[in-house]
């Protein structure tokens, strides 16, 4: 469960907030954050994982790039994914070292590469043998040393959902295990590239350990390939993925107890069979969590609008829609959704949906909540990792603002936008 983000008596809190409070003083639909549960989640990695000298955590900045929540991110140590020259730039601006920031992503363009390069960034990650051909030149002509890892693809089943999975030979991630030794072989005599690592990352919300243990299982046998072909590398990537619980994110006697919880992974449980599998003399690992360290201290507080009846199903209308949280529309990502303010009444089966013209503008189908009516303030828990990060101004509607809350008060990280800031 959210530690951070409970109910005290009847009432939701974020921290030591009125959830409430914050919807009247700052309006709806509205973001909200908990820093101690980021805090939190990320000291939590950084334990379970001290048991491997050496191991980095780079947060995933695709999960949520807001300035404020990086520069706590940063302030503990942790180093930055990026995935495009804009990343770079808010990690660069948010307090990260260039030195712990890592490039990725299938399709760089040369600006991606050249802002890459001129700001020394500390890894560019490889996704292909044409790539590695352009990061050559870009380099050459940059006058800089690109320090690479190449990105294998392991075939591993991440047994997550299709949409979020990367780590099958049939996903556009990577490049071939089986190839992927001839690419190492020309990385190490091309001008201006230092080959460093490898990198892996076969999927993300994975809720078992088999998968990372299966990935972690070929990268050992691809890097003990390499070094009998005289290639040493001093950096294991195995990418993000570890999943959080969205189902009984909190619990009240007055809450339905929703079905199908998922399971956890123990992150003591991994970190020791990574440190079995892929102990290397010299050989530092990294991880990219991003879901795993801000999902759960996000919530997306919205208002009833309207409750309306069709022949065989009840609308729940909110004020929030699919442009704000739109996993639910992109592949029926489950929220929980609670009140604000808990009364008892019976529990009924409704749509909680949006105002956008889309019939994919829904954030819960057929789900089991207590009465609402106009005007109810209702809380979409477990969005701190792409929630805003993916929101847009689709129909035209300005994107909601973004609270902090940090050592007991509250604190806007991004105004709400304005009609203005359409145009």
């Amino acid at each position: 469960m959210t530690e951070k983000i409970k109910y005290v008596g009847n009432q939701l809190f974020i921290e030591e907030v009125p959830a409430e409070e914050l919807a009247g003083q700052y309006g709806t639909p509205l973001y909200v954050y908990s820093g101690n549960q980021i805090s939190k989640n990320l000291k939590q990695l950084q334990k379970a994982f001290s048991v491997i000298p050496g191991t980095r955590i780079l947060y995933a900045l695709k999960a949520n790039s807001n300035p404020e929540l990086l520069r706590l991110i940063s302030s503990m140590g942790a180093g930055a994914d990026t995935v495009s020259a804009g990343e770079i730039f808010v990690a660069l601006k948010s307090g990260f070292p260039p030195s712990t920031i890592s490039l990725a992503g299938v399709g760089k363009t040369d600006r991606d590469i050249d802002f890459a390069l001129s700001r020394e960034i500390g890894v560019i990650i490889v996704e292909s043998n044409e790539e590695l051909k352009v990061v050559s030149e870009r380099a050459v002509a940059l006058g800089k040393t690109a320090r690479v890892s190449l990105r294998i693809n392991p075939d591993v089943d991440a047994h997550t959902h299709p949409h979020i999975s990367t780590g099958l030979k049939e996903n556009k991630f990577g490049i071939n295990i089986d190839r992927a030794g001839e690419t190492a072989k020309r990385a190490v005599q091309m001008k201006n590239i230092e080959l460093v690592g490898i990198h892996s990352h076969i999927g993300s919300q994975i809720t078992e350990h088999s998968p990372f243990e299966e990935a972690a299982e070929s990268i050992r046998n691809f890097v003990l390939g390499l070094a009998k072909e005289g290639i040493k590398i001093n950096q294991i990537d195995l990418g993000g993925g570890i999943g959080v619980r969205y189902r009984n994110a909190i619990k009240h006697d007055l809450l339905p107890l929703e079905k199908k919880e998922e399971p956890l992974i123990d992150l003591n449980t991994l970190a020791r069979v990574i440190k079995e599998k892929l102990s290397f003399p010299g050989c530092d690992i990294a991880l990219e969590p991003g879901r795993f360290i801000v999902a759960e201290s996000g919530v997306l507080l919205t208002r009833v609008l309207f409750k309306k009846k069709s022949a065989d199903r009840t609308f729940i209308v909110v004020d929030a829609g699919m442009n704000d949280m739109m996993r639910h529309a992109l592949y029926s990502a489950y929220h929980q959704i609670v009140p604000l303010r808990l009364e008892k009444s019976e529990f009924s089966l409704v749509d909680v949906v949006g105002p956008v013209c889309e019939t994919t503008d829904a954030f819960a189908v057929q789900r089991e909540l207590p009465a609402l009516k106009r005007g109810d303030l209702i809380g979409i828990m477990t969005v701190g990792a792409y929630g805003y990060s993916i929101a847009s101004n689709y129909n035209s509607r300005p994107k909601p603002a973004e609270i902090l809350i940090e050592k007991g008060s509250a604190r806007v990280v991004r105004e709400r936008e304005t009609y203005e800031d359409l145009i």
